[in-house]
């Protein structure tokens, strides 16, 4: 079998080939352009791979319910190019073959349960903190959509006491993306998070942000792992201050031993690395042919 996979981001598209178990054999990565651009290219890559069906993670918003006039277009984003683009409609013209469409924090999650840091469990949560925050959830084995999607980088956080920054959101300014997403962090302090020392008073305020979001994502919706993706967080001296900020937001009424006892098995970074995107497209492309295959 061979299943086509996008990782649509807002920075960058990652397209690949690989197997039902989770194996990527190719791939192919360019930056995110006017649609006009970038989808050509998609369409090249996979014009000579015979693939039996194709997963798309794409970034959002996204519409993901099938019986939506608009099912498979990226919606409301500002993205030059992408607002109320059928991306989904484009590919499936062709390429006549089974898609599975989600958000690329979605199919992350989808792919870390079925082949990463929490295979074997019935759910996880996976941020991405990167160019913005995305939170995908997957809960009692299958991705959680519902009205549209989760959008858990757009959620409301209370201030650091020392942060007078006005956050950088189009949309809510001083939401979740608006004050700890990567354009905050260069916005805030002149310089990209690798480019500040480990030291930095940056990554306090960044880890009270992240940990905020986390906790009430744990009392909300009890996943049974955190895994934390995207470019901010390969400043692996997060995961500590993250870790720790839960712990202390917490102050023990989620009595769970691996919150109180072991949270650094809780939170976690990505089983997948890097891959974590493109793997859950791929898992979105599994499922998209079973599901065909099924009800045949």
């Amino acid at each position: 079998m061979v299943i086509g996979a996008v990782e649509a981001g807002g920075t960058k598209f990652v397209c690949g080939i690989g197997n039902e178990h989770g194996t990527i054999e190719d791939k192919i990565s360019f930056p995110t352009g006017h649609p006009d651009e970038t989808v050509p290219r998609v369409i090249e890559y996979f014009k000579d791979k015979s693939v039996d069906a194709i997963g798309i993670g794409s970034f959002g918003p996204i519409d993901v319910t099938p019986e939506s006039p608009t099912y498979g277009f990226v919606t409301t984003t500002p993205k030059p190019g992408w607002a109320q683009y059928d991306l989904l409609g484009i590919l499936r013209r062709e390429f006549p073959v089974p898609f599975g469409w989600d958000t690329d924090v979605n199919a992350a999650a989808l792919g870390e349960a079925k082949w990463g840091a929490a295979q074997g469990l019935s759910s996880c949560l996976y941020y991405t903190v990167g160019t913005g925050i995305g939170i995908g959830v997957y809960s009692e084995g299958r991705t959680v959509h519902g009205l549209v999607h989760p959008e858990g980088g757009h959620t409301l956080v209370r201030r650091h006491p020392d942060d007078d920054f006005d956050g950088i959101c189009p949309y809510h300014g001083d939401c979740l993306e608006g004050m700890a997403a990567g354009p905050a962090l260069q916005a805030r302090w002149g310089a990209k998070g690798h480019e500040l020392p480990e030291n930095h008073a940056a990554w306090e305020i960044e880890s009270f942000y992240l940990a905020q979001s986390i906790s009430n994502a744990v009392l909300l919706l009890s996943p049974e792992k955190v895994i934390l993706g995207g470019g901010v967080m390969q400043q692996s001296q997060l995961f500590p201050l993250i870790r720790e900020g839960v712990r202390r937001n917490l102050n023990g009424y989620v009595q769970s031993g691996v919150i109180t006892d072991d949270i650094g098995s809780y939170i976690v970074p990505p089983g997948l690395g890097q891959q974590a995107g493109l793997c859950g497209a791929l898992a979105l492309g599994v499922e998209a042919w079973k599901n065909q295959t099924s009800s045949v």
